[in-house]
């Protein structure tokens, strides 16, 4: 049987954004099958986790970008040993700064995103596109790429996703999970600081952790082939541990 990896989109992308990441997973990996996880439409940010437990299949590696890491986080959590591992991208515990975790967004400046959504959503997912893209090698060229794979859905279940990234503390999830972990950052972030990476390493010594340098929050497709070739070794070493 071939193994099974559940890859969950970020907030506001579709399936689209990790597309080649997952065209180079199944190239390389003919022992994979790999799916694409859009995230929930839903409105109500509490019924998330429950909606894409009871659609995700059970026995699968878990893997995720920016909000997606943090949702696949509290489902292997939750799920323990009915899940193979976890990955995550440019996925930070906390997203929004906290007094004990500073190595995040500052609060201040995603409630004004969040405000700024709130108040125009259309001219706020450019924006994001554009912030998502900052730090990359082509920039401009990503930014367009992100803007084509944007998800389609009700305005306020983007809000209730931007409510999660407020919320989620993905720190005791990621204690509780006792299988393989790898968390890639990227160095050159706009949204997830890289001083985040160490900050896990600080909270989970023995778990992997990586910078790809000089990419961008949108690491998944701006270098998919880095990204590719780290998630099968780590997945080989998990399955011979």
């Amino acid at each position: 049987m071939r193994d099974r990896l559940m890859l969950l989109s970020g907030w506001a992308f579709g399936p689209a954004a990790l597309e080649p990441l997952a065209e180079l997973l199944l190239e390389r990996g003919p022992h994979l099958q790999v799916d694409i996880v859009s995230l929930p439409t839903l409105g109500d940010p509490d019924a998330w986790l429950d909606e894409l437990d009871a659609r995700l299949p059970a026995d699968s590696w878990l893997a995720g970008w920016s909000l997606g890491g943090m949702l696949a986080t509290q489902l292997a959590a939750r799920r323990g040993d009915a899940c193979n591992g976890l990955i995550t991208l440019c996925s930070n515990p906390c997203f929004r700064s906290r007094d004990d975790w500073p190595a995040a967004m500052p609060a201040e400046v995603f409630e004004a995103f969040h405000a700024a959504f709130r108040l125009g959503p259309e001219e706020t997912r450019k924006r994001f596109s554009l912030l998502a893209s900052r730090g990359g090698f082509d920039a401009r060229t990503l930014a367009r790429q992100l803007e084509v794979s944007r998800l389609e859905c009700p305005v306020a279940a983007l809000d209730a996703g931007l409510q999660l990234l407020a919320a989620l503390d993905g720190r005791e999830a990621l204690r509780r999970f006792v299988g393989p972990q790898l968390h890639l950052f990227a160095g050159n972030d706009a949204l997830v600081p890289a001083a985040a990476a160490q900050a896990l390493l600080d909270w989970l010594p023995d778990v992997e952790v990586d910078v790809i340098e000089n990419a961008s929050h949108a690491l998944p497709l701006e270098r998919a082939e880095d990204i590719a070739t780290a998630m099968l070794a780590f997945m080989q070493r998990g399955e011979e541990d």
